[in-house]
């Protein structure tokens, strides 16, 4: 089965998915002022489906005969909205590192499960990087 090292590696991906969830959660519920029906919704979505990758991730690891945890990393909201959009830039910007060093670690393991599992996720987290930076950049343009 997996290497201890892989499955370490899951569960610190479980944790940030559950920091980001309830990160991007409590900004939807903060985010306040003329930009928010436009990023108040999106941030809700962007939150669920953060919730969705941390499952998607127990499920494998439990599978690979891990215990996933149920613990957080460090959940930062910020209380600025512009302050809450670098947070979040940050925190993808993490999770793309950790997935691709999650992707080799399964490659290197003969596992083209979790990388196919990967795979997907990592394209969503490029996706929500890129909606975080092009707030940032209409900021920028105002």
């Amino acid at each position: 089965m997996a290497s201890q090292k892989l499955k370490d590696l899951l569960n610190a991906a479980i944790a940030r998915e559950i920091q980001v969830s309830i990160q991007y959660m409590w900004q939807h519920v903060q985010w306040a002022g003329v930009d928010h029906f436009a990023v108040s919704d999106k941030l809700k979505d962007i939150a669920v489906e953060e919730m969705k990758h941390a499952e998607k991730i127990a499920e494998r690891l439990w599978y690979l005969e891990g215990v996933p945890t149920t613990k957080p990393t460090q959940i930062t909201v910020g209380g600025k909205l512009w302050e809450m959009i670098d947070l979040d830039i940050k925190a993808e910007e993490e999770a793309i590192e950790l997935y691709k060093k999650i992707e080799n670690v399964a490659d290197s393991e003969g596992d083209p499960t979790t990388r196919f599992i990967f795979e997907g996720i990592l394209e969503q987290e490029e996706d929500h990087h890129d909606f975080f930076t092009s707030l940032k950049e209409g900021k920028k343009k105002k």
